[in-house]
């Protein structure tokens, strides 16, 4: 075996060694921080992130003349893993008192950077001895994904508040979404036989043109007029249901001050029910749209409105609990359950006017 094969096994050693330490430490990020350890601010966590980029740096320069001597990679090697490991202890310590939502988010990040880090050292190793130049390119791009990587935990919620305000702003958007399509939806045609034989021919060649598309105007155009009312009614739904959230977040937002590590996390668990209810308003709304192309499932709208209902009730109470009554949005629940109180009554139009339009049918049938 020559000098280079010797010296690249002795690499690849001290590479898995360092590989299976941070896998170790990386196992605190899986497990809930003791309440007796030191909480860390996320602006720590930025500096070290800060550090992980500049050791990364290092390495990418040590190629830039060529290939590094193999006691410059093993040096640079343990510095950059003493400092990738010194950042994840930082990031555990900034998740004591972090509900589930900031965790996920901490998480991510952390893994960005570590998994980056990893693939940096490897490739590190894995080039040494390589005359190939084109490979040693790839060691620059990587070091620019840690600098990126490091770059975006400056992105990071730095509290529980801001994590789940963001997290509920997504479930907003959605319904946004939602409520735009139902703004698509038309009622039926006209009567065909009051369009003159030109219109209608004109209408034929056009319908003929674009047998292969779907439209949202084509899914929507099939609605009675019983079925229309009942859209115009989920409409008011989902737009109410969006400023419930929209006065949720206000009302979150400015209550900074009860985020206070003191409470053991009580406040914490209450933003995390909350968003729970938020993101199960947000799944109902998706429901309700689907249920709104023809023909109608009335029994799956009741269902939704019986869920809405129960969901606004609940969060109301949550929110009570902590915020006091929050007079926006007591309203917005308000004029929600309004709106779900008028679906309710043009579903039970609706039923009426099919059972009596079935009764008619068995009445000429015989």
């Amino acid at each position: 075996m020559g000098r280079t094969a010797r010296e690249k096994e002795q690499l690849t050693r001290v590479l898995n060694e360092h590989l299976n330490t941070i896998h170790e430490t990386l196992q605190l990020l899986n497990q809930n921080p003791a309440s007796s350890l030191e909480k860390v601010s996320w602006g720590e966590v930025i500096k070290m992130g800060d550090q992980v980029s500049k050791q990364a740096t290092i390495v990418g320069m040590l190629w830039t003349g060529g290939t590094p001597e193999a006691k410059q990679i093993e040096e640079n090697m343990m510095s950059y893993f003493n400092v990738l490991q010194g950042f994840i202890l930082l990031s555990h310590g900034s998740t004591v008192y972090t509900g589930p939502t900031l965790s996920s988010s901490i998480h991510a990040s952390v893994k960005q950077v570590v998994d980056s880090s990893f693939k940096l050292m490897i490739e590190s190793v894995s080039l040494y001895g390589s005359r190939n130049k084109d490979q040693q390119l790839t060691i620059p791009q990587i070091v620019g994904t840690i600098w990126e990587a490091c770059s975006a935990l400056k992105k990071v919620a730095p509290t529980n508040i801001t994590a789940i305000g963001r997290a509920m702003t997504q479930v907003a958007f959605s319904i946004r979404d939602v409520l735009r399509e139902m703004k698509e939806l038309k009622p039926a045609s006209c009567d065909p036989t009051s369009e003159s034989s030109d219109d209608s021919s004109m209408k034929a060649d056009s319908e003929a043109q674009k047998d292969d598309e779907i439209t949202m105007d084509d899914l929507g155009n099939d609605l009675s007029p019983e079925e229309m009312k009942v859209a115009q009614s989920a409409i008011g739904i989902v737009s109410e249901s969006l400023q419930v959230i929209k006065e949720l977040i206000r009302t979150i937002s400015g209550a900074v001050k009860l985020e206070n590590p003191d409470d053991k996390g009580i406040f914490v668990d209450s933003l995390e029910r909350l968003l729970k209810l938020c993101q199960g308003i947000g799944l109902q709304i998706d429901e309700l749209g689907a249920c709104l192309y023809p023909p109608h499932e009335v029994s799956a709208l009741e269902a939704v409105s019986q869920k809405l209902s129960s969901i606004i009730d609940e969060l109301q109470k949550e929110v009570e609990s902590f915020y006091g009554s929050p007079e926006a949005l007591i309203r917005a629940c308000t004029a929600l359950r309004s709106s779900l109180k008028q679906m309710d009554s043009e579903l039970d139009c609706s039923s009426v006017s099919d059972l009596e339009a079935r009764l008619q049918n068995v009445a000429v049938s015989n």
